[in-house]
């Protein structure tokens, strides 16, 4: 089986976008850029690995994005779920238990949403439900409805990465969401090149034969990254600073 193959499809996957919607704006832009050339006829595919929200200032203008994207008909988009959106999610259901997403992003969702974050557990309800009715139904439908993993040839795009040795088909939603060192630290090959986000290192994506990570901390490093895949090419194009463009 040929690595590096899409099926003809033109491909770009985004990383972990946190809240960063200039970031999202810029390389959108180098994107259009792109596949004005490259594609040659061919309806781009841009596959978005999660973790839109959380951490960065305008998770609210990030979903909007998102959503304009998904109308747009020359483009298929595809949009998966990042552990920091099932957070969100549990929040909204269990509020009483938001403490872990507070601590690691949900304030600055909420934020961007006009509500004020709860100071102690005791204003955990009053947050959910100010959340609710300030966000849109159309922001919640699209959360609701995040797919967990999309295969395309020989790639397979997550958010975290797959338990080693386990077939794409079996996988628990929890390892593709969560996992982190079990699968980075294997050596592969596994069924398909893994493209995922949820670690990071500094604004360099990590590119291996087996795996390719993409997630490059924007809300820490101001570097937005996706992965063109085209046939057997791969390049990086990202936005922000220091951002560099190789293949």
């Amino acid at each position: 089986m040929s690595r590096g193959a899409t099926e003809g499809e033109l491909i770009y996957a985004l990383g972990d976008i946190h809240g960063c919607y200039d970031q999202l704006k810029a390389l959108l832009a180098r994107i259009a850029a792109d596949y004005a050339v490259r594609a040659r006829g061919r309806r781009p595919i841009l596959v978005f690995l999660g973790d839109y929200v959380d951490r960065g200032p305008a998770s609210d203008r990030v979903i909007d994005a998102l959503i304009w994207l998904k109308r747009r008909p020359d483009l298929e988009v595809r949009l998966l779920k990042g552990n920091h959106e099932q957070a969100l999610l549990a929040f909204l259901a269990r509020p009483e238990e938001g403490a872990g997403w507070l601590r690691f992003g949900g304030a600055e969702t909420l934020a961007s949403y006009g509500v004020a974050p709860p100071q102690d557990a005791a204003g955990y309800g009053r947050a959910r439900d100010e959340l609710m009715e300030r966000m849109p139904a159309s922001h919640l439908w699209l959360l609701q409805e995040l797919e967990v993993m999309l295969t395309v040839g020989d790639y397979a795009f997550v958010h975290a990465g797959v338990r080693p040795g386990v077939p794409l088909a079996e996988q628990a939603e929890e390892d593709v969401l969560w996992i982190r060192q079990p699968f980075l630290e294997a050596p592969g090959p596994h069924d398909k090149v893994i493209v995922h986000g949820h670690t990071w290192r500094d604004e360099r994506p990590q590119l291996h034969a087996h795996r390719i990570g993409i997630d490059t901390g924007v809300y820490a490093t101001g570097v937005l990254t996706a992965v063109c895949l085209d046939g057997e090419a791969r390049e990086i194009l990202q936005a922000g600073r220091l951002a560099t463009t190789a293949s």
